[in-house]
């Protein structure tokens, strides 16, 4: 099997995590925070020890600024719908994820909010930013974009986005579920008022693992009340981060192979991770731009101007076609929509959908290559 769906969820995990999983479900057995006893107190350091490497790791001004999740979804949800109010406006890209875009609509179809997708325009990010700055009024609350479009691959001016919500002073919510891993992210550089992460993708931690970083955890209404393990005389949602965010037992096993997923990227390095994907994107996107019939959407992707994650199609078919060819052959990808329709309508592919392909660190080129030579057997329908 060749498997080159990494934008939904790294596959291989690095034996490090794997290990860290089965660890943390023999010896992390207990509650963390919830018991007096020493599994109980062990369970609860190790989730420390995964959250002070996180809030290193995206340049968090305090280890409290890391709250786990579920996802990256979930993050994304207590953000939009913890800070805003009825009346707010929101400003956001035409590449969101529906983690973004659905929140948005039913606080808008509820009468709560307003919001604007501006255009993004690739590799013209004075244009982009000019959008957002356009979109921009009296009424904007909140700008909320995603660092990279998990279809396109567009890499978004993230640093400039930010310093133009200082100006004006808005605070920024960034969807790095695309990027944490693969490009430098840090809340404090960019300033990033909040960061949300899936765990699962460049950061090789199991799935049902998401990362919330903020420093301004205190501006937010909970989505969700319950057991913390502190403060529990009272029937009032702890205020303090990260338990006001983290109801309910915490995926141990996830989180101890969350923390060994991203030891695994700090050892391999950021930008050498990059480095490696990006250089078999590039090769992809000049392999198949040979092909007749292979159609692609986005220029030659240049490091500045995008991560690696490349979609395309073949004439005659919708992307699920392709989809099936490929698995037949022992090549998995992902097809359709990929739960972001705002950026496919950009595009032009609403109804077609597109085939994905997204590389990890355990990708080679003659994986690439055996792709290459699957898409150039395929039949055009003319």
């Amino acid at each position: 099997m060749i498997y080159l769906d990494n934008s939904a969820t790294t596959y291989p995990k690095p034996m490090k995590v794997t290990k860290a999983v089965e660890y943390a479900l023999k010896k992390y057995g207990a509650n963390p925070g919830r018991s007096g006893h020493t599994m109980s107190r062990e369970s609860g350091m190790e989730i420390d020890k995964c959250r002070r490497l996180t809030a290193e790791f995206f340049g968090a001004r305090n280890v409290k600024d890391v709250a786990f999740t579920l996802n990256c979804t979930q993050a994304l949800n207590i953000v939009i719908k913890g800070l805003l109010k009825p009346g707010d406006h929101v400003v956001t890209s035409c590449m969101e994820h529906n983690a973004v875009m659905r929140p948005l609509r039913k606080l808008e179809k509820m009468n709560l909010i307003t919001f604007t997708a501006v255009n993004v325009y690739p590799e013209e990010p004075e244009r982009t930013v000019d959008a957002f700055r356009r979109a921009i009024n009296s009424d904007t609350a909140l700008i909320v974009c995603t660092h990279a479009s998990n279809v396109w691959g567009v890499r978004m001016p993230i640093e400039r986005i930010s310093a133009l919500s200082k100006i004006y002073g808005i605070p920024i919510l960034v969807d790095s579920a695309q990027s944490a891993g693969i490009l430098p992210v840090d809340v404090s550089d960019f300033s990033i008022d909040y960061l949300c992460a899936a765990g699962h993708k460049g950061l090789y931690g199991p799935m049902g693992t998401g990362i919330l970083v903020t420093h301004y955890g205190d501006r937010l209404d909970t989505i969700i009340e319950g057991g913390t393990g502190t403060n529990s005389m009272t029937f009032c949602q702890p205020k303090e981060m990260p338990q006001k965010f983290e109801s309910g037992t915490p995926n141990m096993a996830g989180i101890s192979g969350l923390r060994a997923g991203i030891e695994f990227v700090r050892s391999k390095g950021v930008s050498n991770i990059f480095k490696h994907e990006m250089g078999l994107v590039t090769y992809l996107y000049d392999r198949l731009k040979e092909i007749r019939g292979v159609e692609l959407y986005m220029p030659r992707p240049r490091c500045e101007y995008f991560v690696p994650v490349l979609s395309f199609n073949v004439r005659g078919y919708i992307s699920d076609e392709v989809g099936k060819i490929l698995d037949a052959q022992g090549i998995e990808v992902r097809t359709g929509l990929h739960c972001a329709p705002a950026a496919h309508e950009y595009v032009g592919t609403l109804e077609r959908g597109a085939v994905r392909v997204s590389p990890s660190v355990f990708n080679t080129k003659y994986e690439i290559n055996k792709l290459v030579d699957s898409v150039k057997n395929i039949k055009l329908r003319i």
